[in-house]
């Protein structure tokens, strides 16, 4: 019996992806958002009633329909939901097929990864005062952020467990509840005892009982990513860098840093648990400039006036 289209399908898939996948609640509210989107445009548009009648020419249609709203990048932030979503209705066996994957992605210039030079992101780090136990967190934030290139959501989601500070190591649940341990360097290890010796005069400030959170906030509970990105976004404009900036730049110059001092792709990987080596690839490109100045300024046939090369016989 064919399985009709109905809401009820939304919530499977919500399931699915928070059980079984291990999403956050944010990437799953934007799942559900386009998802719920396309089963109105199939009911009320396409007067469609069951998934078997769904077809690339439908999904095109809803991607044309929204065309005037959405920029190509939204458009392809929307195929792809789509596609994860009939890849699980797939692997349910409520469809055959997956009609997503015969539609191509709109094309769209995709951004750089915006990271700091050495300079800028050693003095964001070092810019919250150690003058309060707020200071004092904030400041290990940043270092550990920085230091073990993470995601705000794994950095606020850390407990007192996950840290072993004696061997200078974090463990860290990334996407899909994937664990993964990460060095953590000496000043992150330095800022981190400092904030810890303070932590509690936070967390007393929570009467329900002690948070096992690592970093916690102005009333005793966990920190929330919000606050990380406001107290970020102070300091970047203080200091006077540039606008914009989220902490995820921190993790982006965590990997940039790496790369130019030798670290090798594999690594780097890793340790931002990346799934795919591709996606540590970027960072690749981003380290070409870099690479492109230590030519120009050292090779004898790239440096403007330099020595000319010696003719020597060819190397066995």
């Amino acid at each position: 019996m064919p399985e009709m289209i109905d809401k009820a399908l939304l919530q499977d898939f919500a399931d699915h992806l928070t059980v079984v996948k291990g999403r956050s609640s944010h990437t799953v509210k934007a799942y559900l958002r386009e998802t719920s989107e396309f089963v109105d445009f199939l009911l009320e548009e396409r007067h469609l009633t069951s998934l078997d009648q769904v077809s690339r020419h439908d999904i095109r249609s809803f991607l044309f329909q929204s065309r005037g709203r959405n920029q190509n990048v939204s458009l392809a932030r929307k195929l792809s939901s789509l596609r994860a979503f009939f890849r699980f209705l797939v692997r349910q066996g409520r469809l055959v097929s997956n009609p997503a994957l015969e539609v191509e992605s709109p094309r769209f210039p995709k951004k750089q990864p915006r990271f700091l030079s050495v300079d800028e992101a050693f003095a964001l780090v070092e810019a919250p005062e150690a003058d309060s136990p707020l200071g004092l967190r904030d400041r290990a934030a940043f270092e550990l952020a920085y230091s073990s290139g993470l995601r705000v959501g794994e950095l606020v989601r850390l407990d007192l467990g996950d840290l072993d500070l004696n061997q200078g190591l974090v463990r860290v649940m990334g996407k899909g509840r994937k664990e993964r341990i990460v060095p953590v360097g000496a000043k992150a290890v330095e800022a981190l005892r400092r904030y810890l010796s303070v932590r509690d005069r936070l967390a007393g400030s929570n009467p329900a009982g002690a948070s096992p959170a690592l970093f916690l906030g102005r009333r005793g509970g966990r920190l929330n990513d919000r606050t990380v990105r406001r107290v970020m976004d102070e300091w970047v404009k203080r200091l006077g860098l540039e606008q914009g900036l989220s902490p995820h730049a921190l993790r982006h110059s965590f990997a940039t840093h790496l790369l130019e001092s030798g670290a090798d792709v594999r690594s780097i990987q890793e340790m931002l648990g990346h799934a795919s080596l591709s996606t540590t690839q970027k960072y690749t490109h981003l380290n070409l400039d870099h690479l492109r100045r230590i030519y120009d300024r050292t090779h004898p046939r790239a440096v403007r006036g330099g020595p000319r090369s010696q003719e020597s016989g060819d190397d066995e």
